[in-house]
C-alpha cells in the first residue's frame, strides 16, 4: 500500500445481488400462478407463453453470477486490510519499517510482554492484572514508534555517510550519530527493563508451580504413610514425608518475595 498498491475492485453489495434474486423468483412464482389459471381456462397459448417466462426467470436466479466463497473471502480480507490501514496510518509499525537492529529489540520487547501475559501468576491475579493489560501494550507500541522512528533516519545517515563526506560534514555527522546512538541506548535500556520484570514473573513464576506441587503431593501424603504402614517398611522415610509441609511454606514465602519483586520492577517500568 506504501508503494502505490489498491485493490483493484470494490466492496462487494450483497443488498443488490439478494434483490434481484428475490425480483425473480417472485416474477417466477406470479408467472406460474398466472399460466395455471391460463391453464385451467384452457388458453393454452397462452400458458405456453406464462411458463415460458417463468423458466427464463428461473434461469435468471440461477444465472445472477455469484463469487466463489474463497475468492470473496480474501476479497474481504484484502479489503478490511486496506481500509484499516488507511484509517490508522502512523499508528502502527511494520516489520519492513525496522532494521536489523530494530527487529532484534522489538522481539526481546514481544518475548518479554508474552512471558509476563501468559503466565499462570498473571492470570491468577498475583500480579496487577489490570495494569499489565494497559501498560505492557503501550510500551511494546513506544518501543515499536522509537524503533522505527531511529531506524528510518539510521538509514538516511548511513545513506549520506556511504557517499563520501568532507571533514566539514563529518563534523556534523558525527554529532548526529552520536545522537542515534544514545536513542539507541534507550530504546535498549527501555526493553532491558521489560525483561528484568519478565524475569522476576519467572521467579514467581517458579515458584507458584513449585509451591502448587508441593500441595498436591501433601494433600496425597496420607496415603503414602498408610502404604507404608500396611507394607510394614522402614518408617525413616515419613520424616521425609513430613518435610513437604515445611516445603510448601519455604515456597509460599518465595512466592510472596518473588511477587513483591515483580511489582518493584513493573514500578520501575512505569516510571
Amino acid at each position: 500500500m506504501r508503494t502505490g498498491w489498491a485493490p483493484d475492485y470494490k466492496r462487494p453489495a450483497p443488498v443488490i445481488g439478494i434483490a434481484l434474486r428475490a425480483v425473480f423468483t417472485v416474477g417466477a412464482l406470479a408467472a406460474v400462478l398466472i399460466g395455471l389459471g391460463l391453464f385451467g381456462d384452457r388458453a393454452y397459448s397462452a400458458f405456453v407463453v406464462a411458463m415460458s417466462v417463468a423458466a427464463l426467470l428461473i434461469m435468471g436466479v440461477v444465472l445472477i453470477p455469484r463469487r466463489d466463497a474463497e475468492l470473496e473471502r480474501i476479497m474481504t480480507a484484502e479489503l478490511d486490510l486496506y481500509e484499516s490501514a488507511r484509517e490508522h496510518e502512523g499508528h502502527y509499525v511494520i516489520r519492513e519499517d525496522l532494521d536489523e537492529q530494530g527487529r532484534t529489540l522489538l522481539g526481546r520487547a514481544q518475548a518479554a510482554i508474552e512471558a509476563v501475559t501468559d503466565s499462570s501468576v498473571n492470570a491468577e491475579g498475583l500480579l496487577d492484572g489490570i495494569r499489565n493489560a494497559v501498560m505492557l501494550p503501550a510500551q511494546e507500541w513506544e518501543i515499536a514508534r522509537l524503533l522505527a522512528k531511529l531506524s528510518a533516519l539510521r538509514a538516511e545517515h548511513e545513506e549520506v555517510v556511504a557517499e563520501g563526506i568532507t571533514p566539514e560534514v563529518a563534523a556534523v555527522a558525527e554529532p548526529l550519530a552520536a545522537v542515534l546512538a544514545t536513542s539507541q541506548e534507550a530504546v535498549t535500556a527501555r526493553v532491558e527493563a521489560l525483561e528484568r520484570y519478565a524475569g522476576h514473573v519467572g521467579e514467581a513464576e517458579r515458584a507458584y508451580r513449585a509451591r502448587n506441587q508441593i500441595e498436591r503431593f501433601s494433600a496425597k501424603l496420607p496415603r503414602y504413610e498408610e502404604l507404608l504402614a500396611e507394607s510394614g517398611a522402614d518408617g525413616s522415610a515419613v520424616p521425609e514425608l513430613g518435610r513437604l509441609g515445611e516445603d510448601a511454606d519455604r515456597l509460599e514465602q518465595a512466592l510472596r518475595d518473588s511477587v513483591k519483586s515483580a511489582h518493584e520492577a513493573f514500578r520501575h517500568l512505569r516510571d
